[in-house]
């Protein structure tokens, strides 16, 4: 790698520490601990100290790359966060995938019980719409937008959609298109819209706008191409939760469908789209966090 590159990766090193310190100090600030009967202690439990939150790092990395509104981006990562993370405590409970471990930790039902999760859940996902729209502080419109952007992300034509396919597929082979259009709902679509949120928060040009989409687009896939090839050669100690599972569920996977070196490819190619969309949107340098973070989202090793 050149030293020009590693300097951008130190500099984007420093970047993500820092704002993975204002997301966490954000999340503890607006989850609260006093909901009724507990239940704000298991959405802290579910969405505090723990996960790499690509998601929030995509919405501000986006926002600063067209120079958009930092308070907005903030309330859009979190907001983000917040329905990654109730989608987690609902995808692991014995009805979905039925997992014990998450982050390294035990799974949310495991620890307060599956009704307490569910609710758990619930209240993130309405939590995450009522962080996107203060009394003050940010302009009606702009509300209108990134709460659309993520609803649309995390509803039947995105994530809910992908995760009832996914649960229909059990058992079944897809092919590589029916797959990748199940993951593009599923894990995909919140990627993307994490990147078009930071995007919504300042102005953009069409060619930027487009840009970024598709490198949302590109990277969402990656993820779960990523994740799969994961799932069969780390530990679960390495990943935080249980490996091996969709194997063990019988799940249909890039890499049971195409095989690992084929897999590993994939998720090069993809990196390399990532890359090109960036250089289509117009934005250069201003983009460089981004090109850093679609490295990191193929690089990975949890």
């Amino acid at each position: 790698m050149p030293s020009a590159s590693i300097q951008a990766v130190a500099d984007a090193d420093a970047w993500a520490r820092a704002e993975l310190e204002a997301v966490e100090s954000a999340l503890q600030q607006w989850v609260p601990e006093d909901a009724p009967a507990g239940l704000g202690l298991a959405m802290r439990y579910g969405v505090l100290d723990g996960g790499k939150r690509l998601r929030p790092l995509l919405v501000l990395a986006a926002c600063q790359a067209v120079t958009g509104e930092r308070t907005a981006a903030l309330r859009a990562a979190v907001a983000v966060e917040l329905i990654h993370a109730y989608s987690l405590v609902h995808d692991d409970m014995p009805c979905m995938d039925n997992d014990v471990l998450r982050r390294g930790k035990p799974t949310v039902h495991v620890r307060y019980g599956q009704a307490q999760a569910m609710l758990a859940g619930d209240a993130m996902q309405a939590l995450a719409f009522e962080v996107l729209t203060p009394d003050t502080g940010m302009a009606p419109a702009l509300q209108a937008r990134l709460t659309s952007l993520l609803a649309r992300a995390a509803g039947h034509a995105g994530m809910a959609g992908g995760q009832a396919i996914d649960l229909a597929s059990i058992g079944r082979s897809l092919s590589e298109e029916q797959l990748r259009d199940m993951h593009r709902r599923k894990t995909g679509a919140l990627l993307q819209a994490s990147v078009l949120m930071g995007a919504a928060c300042g102005a953009t040009s069409a060619a930027a706008w487009q840009g970024l989409s598709d490198y949302g687009a590109a990277i969402g896939i990656a993820f779960q191409v990523v994740d799969d090839i994961l799932d069969v050669t780390q530990a679960s100690e390495t990943l935080g939760k249980t490996a091996g599972k969709d194997l063990d569920h019988n799940k249909p996977t890039y890499v049971s469908v195409m095989g690992l070196d084929t897999a590993r490819r994939t998720a090069e190619a993809l990196r390399l789209q990532a890359h090109q969309a960036l250089d289509a949107s117009g934005l250069g340098a201003a983009a460089g966090l981004l090109a850093v973070l679609a490295d990191k989202v193929v690089e990975r090793e949890n």
